[in-house]
C-alpha cells in the first residue's frame, strides 16, 4: 500500500501544508496502517454533506480527546469527478440533458485550487492530500474503478482492497467500522503492547520531577525539624534524669 505513494508528494492538511516527499516520510506515515482513499470533489453536494460525518468518524479514531491511543489509520483526499456519466453517455445526450443540475459534482472538471482549499478547510487537520495539479489522481481513480463521488476506498496495509466504497458503512456504523476492518486485515496495534507493558507503571507528567524535588525538599525539612525536636527532647530527659539521680544520693 505504501508503494502507491512512494516517489509521490503528499501534503498535510495543516496550517503550513507541509509536504511529505521522501520515502522515509511516506513510509513513516502510511506503513502498517489501514488507508482510506477519499475520492471527492469540492463542488459536489453529496461530498459536502459527507465531510462532517467523515470528520467525526476520523477524529474518534485519531484525536486524544476521544481515544487514548490513535488508531493505525490514514486518510488521503484525492480530487476526483464521477466517471459513470462521462463514460456511458454520448456527447449528444450529454448536451441534451440537464445533467449539471442533477449532478453538480460533474462541474468539478474545472474546479480551482482555491475551491479545493476551501473544501480542505472543512476536513480534519490530519488528512493528507495530493497536490492540486498532480495527475496521479486520475491513475488512482482508474485503478480503483471509482465511478461516483464521494467514494472511500479502504485498503489493507498490504495494499489489497478491504472495501471498494465504505461511504454507507461510515454513515451507518461510524467509527465501529474500523474494528471490522482491523479484524479483516489482521492489523496488530502497538497500543495493545503498550497497555501490557505499562499497565503497572505509574505514568508521570513532564513536570513530575520538579514536583517530586519540591516535595522531597519539604519532606527533608520536616524530617530534620522532627529529628531536632526529638533530639532536644531526649537531651532534656537525660538531663532531668541525671539531676534526679544526684538528688537521691547518686554520683
Amino acid at each position: 500500500m505504501v508503494d502507491f505513494f512512494v516517489n509521490r508528494v503528499l501534503v498535510e492538511n495543516n496550517w503550513d501544508q507541509d509536504e511529505l516527499n521522501t520515502e522515509r516520510e511516506i513510509v513513516g506515515i502510511l506503513e502498517n496502517r489501514i488507508l482510506l482513499l477519499l475520492f471527492a470533489s469540492a463542488e459536489c453536494g453529496k461530498c459536502k454533506e459527507f465531510v462532517p460525518v467523515l470528520n467525526d468518524f476520523f477524529k474518534r479514531l485519531k484525536d486524544p480527546a476521544y481515544i487514548e491511543y490513535p488508531r493505525l489509520l490514514a486518510l488521503i483526499y484525492i480530487r476526483s469527478q464521477p466517471a459513470t456519466w462521462l463514460v456511458f453517455m454520448t456527447p449528444r445526450k450529454m448536451r441534451s440533458c440537464a445533467f449539471t443540475c442533477s449532478f453538480p459534482s460533474l462541474r468539478s472538471l474545472d474546479q480551482s485550487e482555491e475551491q479545493q482549499g476551501r473544501f480542505l478547510k472543512e476536513m480534519h487537520k490530519k488528512v493528507l492530500f495530493l497536490a492540486f495539479e498532480d495527475p496521479y489522481r486520475k491513475e488512482l481513480q482508474a485503478k480503483f474503478k471509482v465511478k461516483d463521488v464521494p467514494t472511500v476506498v479502504v485498503l489493507r496495509p498490504d495494499g489489497s482492497v478491504l472495501s471498494p466504497n465504505a461511504v454507507q458503512d461510515i454513515y451507518r456504523l461510524g467509527s465501529e467500522c474500523f474494528l471490522n476492518w482491523q479484524e479483516s486485515s489482521e492489523l496488530i496495534e502497538r497500543s495493545f503492547m503498550l497497555n501490557e507493558e505499562f499497565d503497572n507503571l505509574n505514568m508521570r507528567s513532564a513536570t513530575d520531577p520538579v514536583r517530586r524535588l519540591k516535595y522531597k525538599t519539604e519532606d527533608d525539612k520536616r524530617k530534620k525539624r522532627w529529628w531536632r525536636l526529638w533530639g532536644r527532647g531526649r537531651a532534656d530527659n537525660e538531663e532531668s534524669g541525671s539531676v534526679g539521680y544526684k538528688e537521691r544520693g547518686g554520683l
